[in-house]
């Protein structure tokens, strides 16, 4: 038998009592080995040449530099599979999106107090996210997208969208699509989004997110696309233009309240884990929308969804996959394929434009 290769990480922060948590943690693993700790981004970079690891932990806040100037320069000239270490501020969920635009992964909680007993209580996620970052491939930093100053009007719920203002509309259909995504979905989105025109059929997103993180992320959507991205709330009616992100801490389901659909949102148990669950979302899309559906499930590590977005495909909705090429993992879309519950596989740049194609045509079973 071979000789088992571990997976390599550094570990920079600045807090000594983390860097001799996540090694203990980290080391419990067999197939992981912590070569090396910076308390800086200058002794980082030395450490890096010298050890070449295959994973890099990086806390936000160090010393001499901060964790995501370090990183835009790590992206730009030796580009790694980098997992952020923040504490869960509204300061800090910011911060860490723009890490994961510049290339990180994923991203770990720093807990403020009680650092322990809270690091080492999700110790399997700690590992599982340090094990599926060693597997994606970085691509380097070239260019972030800049935020569109947007002049289309915003349609309150009492007005009537005319015909030639919206071109997806159908006599007797009422399209809504329905996206679940984990590990590397708030790119995928943001990508995504970015290529969606301002007068597009409603759009039900389920993130799996921190709550410290899904208004931030809604507001950063809604800087870069051309249409109207919003944290949902519950009783909101859904509208054609308009995106709503399910809150880190609530299921969002739709219902189909007379002529319209509505979220709602459910503090209930995990589903898969989760909350807000992909499995959730689908399924009530199913239920509420039917053949009028369109569902997509993209990069992310797990199952969640699968079963939803083949009850999607069930009930008569057009579903679509992303491929594994561009997905950072292939976790959630293998599973949903392998159920039997995806019609159109596709790379990640073709979605927005099959998803157009697809809001043109008349509605039919899938």
């Amino acid at each position: 038998m071979g000789v088992l290769k571990k997976i390599k990480v550094l570990i920079v922060d600045d807090s000594a009592l983390i860097r001799q948590v996540l090694t203990k943690i980290l080391s419990s693993a067999n197939d992981i080995e912590v070569v090396g700790c910076a308390a800086d981004p200058y002794i980082a970079r030395e450490k890096i040449k010298r050890l070449n690891p295959d994973v890099l932990t990086l806390d936000i806040e160090l010393p001499r530099m901060d964790g995501l100037a370090f990183l835009s320069h790590l992206m730009r000239l030796r580009p790694m599979p980098v997992v952020m270490i923040s504490v869960f501020t509204k300061k800090n969920a910011d911060i860490t999106l723009q890490a994961l635009e510049y290339g990180a992964v994923d991203f770990i909680s720093k807990p403020q107090i009680d650092i322990v007993q809270t690091l080492e209580s999700y110790s399997e996620e700690i590992i599982s996210k340090i094990r599926t970052a060693a597997h994606v491939k970085v691509q380097p930093l070239k260019s972030l997208p800049k935020p569109i100053f947007k002049t289309i009007p915003k349609y309150p719920v009492d007005v009537i969208i005319k015909e030639n203002e919206y071109p997806f509309r159908h006599a007797k259909t009422e399209k809504i699509i329905a996206i679940g995504a984990s590990t590397g979905g708030t790119e995928a989105i943001k990508v995504l989004l970015t290529q969606m025109p301002a007068h597009f059929p409603s759009i039900v997103i389920s993130q799996h997110i921190p709550a410290t993180f899904s208004d931030s992320f809604a507001k950063r959507m809604n800087q870069l696309s051309l249409m109207t991205v919003s944290e949902a709330k519950d009783n909101e009616v859904i509208l054609p233009g308009y995106v709503y992100i399910a809150p880190g801490d609530s299921h969002l389901l739709v219902e189909r309240s007379g002529s319209h659909y509505v979220c709602r949102l459910n503090q209930g148990v995990a589903v898969n884990r989760h909350r807000p669950s992909v499995d959730v979302l689908f399924r009530s899309v199913a239920q509420s929308a039917g053949r009028n559906a369109i569902g997509v499930i993209m990069t992310g590590m797990g199952d969640d969804g699968a079963r939803g977005i083949k009850e999607m495909y069930d009930a008569g909705a057009v579903t679509v996959a992303q491929d594994k090429e561009s997905s950072v993992v292939w976790g959630m879309p293998g599973e949903a394929i392998k159920l039997g519950g995806i019609k159109h596989i596709l790379p990640l740049s073709k979605i927005a434009s099959k998803l157009m194609s697809l809001c043109n045509e008349p509605t039919r079973h899938s």
